[in-house]
């Protein structure tokens, strides 16, 4: 039972380190279209969800649950798929709903500290969205696309 939870604990240490790779890639990615190139904010945060969930699925399936490459390909990423874009529809409606409040906020609490309020406030929203589809990642992932691994 000690090998098993030892084993469990490092395999959530990966799946963290992966989610920390993919969050960086979802924030630059997001900012570099949002904020550099002038893209509209939604948009920017599929586009960098998506890359995000590219750059995971790789190194999950290489790194974090590397036996689950004996089984086929196309199946378990359809289903890491159907997991992501769940997550993606629940990404979008939070951040929809919380986007605006939050710029709003950050014209109050940090007027004028260089950083303009819809940066600070499209960053806090992405930041709340990103840890709460985490969870929803992780468990849907471990129960469904990786169950029995």
């Amino acid at each position: 039972m000690n090998a098993e939870i030892s084993m469990e604990k490092k395999r959530f240490a990966k799946f963290a380190v992966v989610g920390f790779s993919g969050t960086l890639v979802d924030f630059g990615i997001f900012n570099l279209l949002s904020s550099i190139l002038g893209f509209l904010t939604l948009p920017s945060s599929v586009a960098s969800f998506i890359v995000a969930v590219f750059n995971n699925f790789f190194w999950n399936r290489n790194w974090t649950y590397p036996e689950s490459k004996e089984r086929p390909f196309s199946e378990q990423f359809g289903k890491f798929g159907v997991v992501s874009v769940a997550g993606l529809i629940i990404r979008t409606l939070i951040f929809s709903a919380i986007e605006n409040p939050l710029i709003a906020a950050s014209r109050v609490v940090a007027p004028n500290i260089g950083i303009t309020a819809e940066i600070i406030g499209h960053n806090l929203a992405l930041g709340a969205v990103i840890v709460i589809v985490l969870f929803w990642n992780y468990f849907a992932n471990k129960l469904w696309t990786y169950k029995g691994i």
